[in-house]
């Protein structure tokens, strides 16, 4: 499946909150969650391989999932 991650969700990783979340740990996250998700969806407790915790939000689309934003614990 094709992980799009949104620039909003790029932004984010600079953010302090989302420190060591890299693009590699949203796009497995995200390959992770089983089934369609046909509206925007916050999915929780992702582990980044730094061992920080995170949610997504995504939704799909006809181009794959698109992840819309990244929230570090």
């Amino acid at each position: 499946m094709r992980v799009i991650i949104t620039e909003h969700a790029r932004k984010r990783l600079k953010d302090l909150r989302q420190e060591k979340i890299n693009t590699a740990d949203i796009i497995n996250a995200a390959r992770e969650i089983p089934g369609k998700i046909p509206t925007a969806t916050r999915f929780r407790g992702f582990f980044a391989k730094s061992g920080r915790v995170f949610d997504i939000v995504a939704k799909d689309i006809p181009g794959g999932r698109l992840v819309i934003t990244v929230i570090g614990k």
